[in-house]
């Protein structure tokens, strides 16, 4: 219960962690808010900096906006609705539509950190967990 109640605490605060859908004891993937600004049309910008650790996973869920995200280190595979998994490693950006579900999973031997890039209605959530 109290993992939980600091996790809300945390995510109001724009910084937040995620625990995996798969195990209370598994890899948890942090993501932390770099910056958020005002953008068109009542939306927010965000950018993010994701780390799955090696055997996490971030758990099946969408965004109310585009998100694209560009691989730092380590490799992100990406479980994403209708399309076949695909492993996209550093250097490498892909894209998920609004509403998708998708889910980034850390198969490799190292850390995975991508760099995020969300647009979401103003005051909204930057995921919803599926």
């Amino acid at each position: 219960m109290r993992k939980y109640a600091m996790a809300a605490a945390v995510a109001s605060a724009s910084m937040f962690l995620v625990l995996p859908a798969t195990a209370a004891d598994a890899p948890t993937v942090v993501r932390k808010v770099l910056m958020q600004q005002d953008a068109p049309g009542g939306n927010t910008l965000s950018l993010v900096q994701v780390t799955i650790p090696v055997g996490g996973r971030e758990g099946k869920h969408t965004h109310p906006g585009p998100l694209i995200v560009h691989v730092i280190s380590g490799a992100f595979s990406l479980d994403y609705e209708g399309k076949p998994n695909i492993t996209y490693k550093a250097g490498e950006t892909f894209l998920a539509e609004p509403g998708h579900v998708h889910e980034g999973i850390n198969m490799g031997t190292v850390p995975a950190v991508g760099i995020a890039t969300l647009v979401t209605p103003k005051g909204g959530p930057l995921t919803k967990q599926e």
